[in-house]
């Protein structure tokens, strides 16, 4: 969960309140665990009189939901955080308040610095207390500069209210869903474990609830979240533990949901039910995001990725003789420390060997506190660019390859929401490709059945089979 996008997640709601009405404005950088992060702090302020809004000049309150994944993250929250400084203070002469805070993994890591170097700043909570939201603010009216980045005792899942249909229908007929929070691997490139804290695993009963409410709200399909969302081991009443094959076996039951999919994964926690649900399960997307990283063993062995080019080689042969028509992407870091030219040559050799769908690369940028960054041998920033340069142009013809193949397929296709063009609507294929077809606005959730008839950059187009 690598990608790094912004994303505006606030959406106007209504809310019946006897107070006067609040608004609040979230924007989310990052993973799309941030996004559903985002949409629970929304649904947790709701109970409050707060209603979202995506005029951040209209909020009372502004969240900044932030990413540490990527070197400059936490500059990019402080040079946000300057900017609404002197919307706070305009708003404040013209005898308006406005509150501001910073959540997410840019909180958890640097909650002291950022009250110190934001003065404007009211509040700092971090990604596993944010159900304690509702209170911090409280306190903040009371006239404190609220700090909540320690690990919550309680399960914030349980604290958090679940959206109503309402709220689930204005969002969209796809939704993620978090089941799965931290790591255990401790890949010496990662913060992760550090801002989000050990592997967690979100009870069956509870997965299972929050998914209904959301099919019930009109979903269609459903990502199954988690930073190593394939090591999730949830508990069911009799005391068992399940792996995410059972759980996606379980998911697979509930009528309505038509699709499924998980991400991130991990090369070591892909287990033989989880293979043979790909294979068994119709409701369970072809595609699979399985990160490496490098090609290079040597660079593998530095990273403390804990398997070999060999070996995620075979089990990608295994998952797609499970399932044959199975889409690949993947993560890639260019520039680990002593990283030399036949390590980057062994990673262009695994991408062609392996062939990727899509894929995200990135030139390793140094996290404080994580082992990499005290590595030495740190490979030159214009030997990282030369290399990223190179690698996403191999990257990018065999998305275009993959794409061009499905040229003339007929596929089903979830119409997820309008186009640019009028009378167009965008969905997504089974291997989640934006598709583009010419279909009417009453038929968004639907499933049709459509062929493929070209390609453009980023998305492909479609005539709908009669």
């Amino acid at each position: 969960m690598t990608q790094e996008t912004a994303v505006l997640s606030a959406k106007p709601e209504m809310a019946l309140e006897s107070s006067a009405v609040r608004k609040v404005f979230v924007k989310t950088y990052g993973c799309q665990m941030n996004v559903y992060d985002s949409d629970r702090m929304t649904d947790a302020l709701a109970k409050d009189g707060y209603v979202a809004t995506d005029v951040m000049e209209d909020a009372d309150l502004v969240l900044l939901n932030t990413c540490h994944i990527r070197e400059k993250a936490a500059e990019k929250v402080y040079s946000a955080l300057g900017r609404l400084r002197e919307l706070k203070k305009k708003k404040a002469g013209e005898g308006r308040e406005m509150m501001i805070g910073v959540a997410g993994c840019v909180a958890q890591a640097e909650g002291d610095e950022i009250l110190r170097r934001a003065p404007a700043v009211d509040l700092v909570i971090g990604p596993q207390t944010y159900h304690r939201l509702p209170e911090a603010l409280k306190r903040v009216k009371r006239g404190e500069r609220v700090l909540e980045t320690d690990y919550a005792i309680e399960d914030k899942f349980e604290h958090l209210p679940a959206p109503d249909k309402a709220k689930t229908r204005a969002r969209g007929v796809t939704a993620f869903l978090t089941v799965q929070e931290g790591c255990d691997k401790f890949c010496t490139f990662c913060v992760v474990p550090y801002t989000r804290g050990s592997e967690v695993s979100r009870p069956v009963a509870q997965i299972v609830s929050e998914a209904q409410k959301l099919v019930d709200g009109g979903v269609r399909e459903i990502t199954l979240l988690g930073q190593n969302v394939n090591a999730w081991h949830g508990s069911v009443p009799n005391g068992e533990k399940w792996g995410l094959g059972e759980l996606l076996h379980r998911l697979s039951e509930i009528d309505g949901l038509a699709r499924l999919r998980y991400t991130t994964s991990h090369p070591r926690d892909m287990d033989d039910s989880l293979i043979a649900a790909h294979r068994d399960l119709p409701q369970l997307m072809p595609y699979l995001h399985l990160p490496i990283q490098s090609g290079s063993n040597r660079i593998l062995k530095a990273m403390n990725r804990r398997h070999t080019t060999a070996e995620y080689i075979a089990l990608i042969a295994r998952i797609k003789a499970a399932r044959p028509d199975l889409a690949l992407s993947g993560d890639f870091i260019v520039g680990f420390p002593g990283e030399t030219d036949e390590d980057f040559a062994d990673t262009l050799r695994l991408v062609e060997t392996v062939g990727y769908a899509q894929a995200f690369s990135f030139k390793y940028s140094t996290r404080p506190g994580t082992p990499g960054a005290d590595l030495e041998d740190q490979v030159p920033e214009d030997v990282k660019a030369n290399r990223l340069e190179i690698l996403q142009a191999l990257l990018l013809k065999q998305q275009h390859a993959f794409a061009e193949q499905c040229v003339g397929k007929t596929i089903d296709l979830l119409l997820e929401k309008p186009g640019r063009m009028p009378g167009q609507l965008i969905g997504r294929s089974p291997w989640l490709q934006s598709v583009n077809v010419d279909a009417k606005s009453s038929q968004i959730g639907d499933i049709i059945s459509v062929r493929i008839t070209g390609t453009g950059p980023n998305s492909l187009f479609a005539e709908v089979v009669s």
